[in-house]
């Protein structure tokens, strides 16, 4: 069973670029190039996307490979398949990594048991039940990613198909 999805690199700087392309071909076993242009909503700074195809669980090795690196602002999506809901990746140098799974029409689900928790949080301690739904809605990494997302329309991309 396969899934594909997308990896935006909304800004790296040049430095980086190299490696990112090292980590994500680590991850999809082919040899990547991506095609690096100008981000204009950080000076100094390049972006890529392109769009790639693999098993389930390939999003979180994009992810995961990327981590660490806190110059980075990045996104990686999956589709949902037959054996995996789909998944959304986000990560800026401020807020870190944020994960959501992501049903057919890509809204975001957020299980059970973390909306019980925010409940019984602001219940228990006074706290802010909007913040923290908007915060399981991945809102605050939205809010730093949009001039970014933004700035890359009309960017090229590229499908690249993970060797199994």
């Amino acid at each position: 069973m396969t899934t594909r999805g997308v990896l935006y690199i909304h800004s790296a700087p040049r430095a980086l670029c190299p490696h990112v392309e090292w980590a994500v071909a680590g991850v999809l076993g082919v040899r990547v190039s991506l095609d690096w242009i100008r981000q204009p909503a950080a000076p100094g700074h390049w972006r890529a996307e392109f769009s790639w195809q693999g098993e389930p669980g390939t999003a979180s090795k994009l992810a995961s490979a990327l981590r660490g690196w806190q110059l980075m602002r990045y996104e990686v999506t999956s589709e949902p398949c037959a054996t995996a809901e789909g998944e959304r990746y986000s990560s800026t140098p401020g807020l870190g990594i944020f994960h959501a799974v992501t049903g057919i029409h890509g809204d975001i689900l957020i299980p059970e048991d973390r909306l019980r928790a925010v409940l019984l949080r602001a219940r228990n301690e006074g706290s802010d039940l909007e913040a923290d739904i908007s915060r399981l809605l991945g809102k605050p990494w939205d809010d730093e990613l949009e001039p970014f997302r933004y700035a890359g329309e009309g960017a090229p991309v590229r499908w690249l198909h993970q060797v199994v």
